[in-house]
């Protein structure tokens, strides 16, 4: 049997037998492997644990029965978990929201939004109790050759209504509260230093998925000045063959500039695409520099 077929026969016994929760040994009898040969092995061919695979496996499988109103505990026991608390970690871990939550759609969840003035540009801001769960560049429509102040105006509420939406679509049951008061405050922690609660950390409450999650997390761990190519960013993701899809979850980042996605550039040195816009990630990249420079 060759490794392909090893892989392949080990994910299908995943899938198949899910609902027991199989250990690494049970998965790697299957394919006749030590359970540390197999780990490896798994591991480099699907770029995530087997453990990691099953976990995924489950997190999926319990939003379909959550959106079928089944409750955590039949939940839980139907995916082979051994209570709703189980359950629950599979959610916090993987999608960083608990399956409450996520059934809920955000009913009994208050999020408070705005929009604030930065270096570059007005922002919309989207805050839950847990931390902050979107943050968009807004645009201004100057770069048209209407330069009327009014349709400056009404362009940017048309978009910062867009962005109100795709809020609305993430969390249709919450509460939206519009608070540009602490949208601004938010902005002068970010841009300016000034906070009340100086060395506090910043809270980030964003759903993706696993993927998307680590990728961001490696955004986050790139320093302010610096940056990373798409084919950087996979090697360390230790996944060097999946610059793409990279690419893809670097682009579907709901927070600007605090995930610093403006750090990824083409593996030519060009500056790459940029959800707000190229020219706003090269002023961004430019004053970061500024910044760090001024600090030395």
């Amino acid at each position: 049997m060759s490794d392909y077929q090893r892989i392949a026969t080990a994910i299908r016994f995943i899938t198949q037998h899910a609902r027991e929760q199989p250990s690494l040994e049970d998965i790697a009898a299957a394919v006749n492997l030590s359970p540390f040969h197999f780990q490896r092995l798994f591991s480099q061919w699907a770029g995530t644990s087997p453990k990691r695979f099953l976990q995924v496996l489950t997190l999926e499988r319990g939003k379909f029965l959550l959106r079928q109103q089944l409750p955590l505990l039949e939940a839980a026991d139907e995916l082979g978990l051994s209570g709703s608390s189980r359950l629950h970690d599979h959610f916090v871990q993987l999608e960083a929201v608990t399956p409450g939550e996520y059934q809920r759609a955000g009913a009994g969840l208050t999020i408070r939004y705005g929009v604030a003035d930065t270096p570059f540009g007005p922002m919309f801001i989207a805050q839950t109790p847990r931390g902050l769960c979107r943050a968009a560049f807004i645009a201004t429509g100057e770069d048209e050759p209407d330069s009327q102040q009014q349709h400056h105006q009404q362009h940017q509420e048309l978009n910062a209504a867009e962005e109100l939406a795709a809020l609305q679509a993430e969390w249709p049951q919450a509460e939206l509260c519009e608070d540009n008061a602490a949208a601004q405050q938010l902005v002068a922690t970010l841009f300016t230093g000034k906070r009340s609660d100086a060395g506090a950390p910043l809270s980030l409450h964003v759903r993706g998925t696993n993927f998307q999650l680590a990728v961001w997390r490696a955004l986050l761990t790139i320093p302010a000045g610096h940056a990373l190519s798409y084919g950087q960013l996979a090697t360390q993701l230790g996944q060097p063959t999946a610059a793409r899809a990279i690419g893809n979850a670097v682009g579907a980042n709901p927070v600007a500039f605090i995930i610093p996605c403006h750090r990824v550039i083409q593996q030519s040195g060009a500056l790459g695409g940029y959800r707000w816009g190229p020219l706003r990630k090269q002023v961004i990249q430019s004053w970061e520099r500024l910044q760090l420079a001024a600090e030395q």
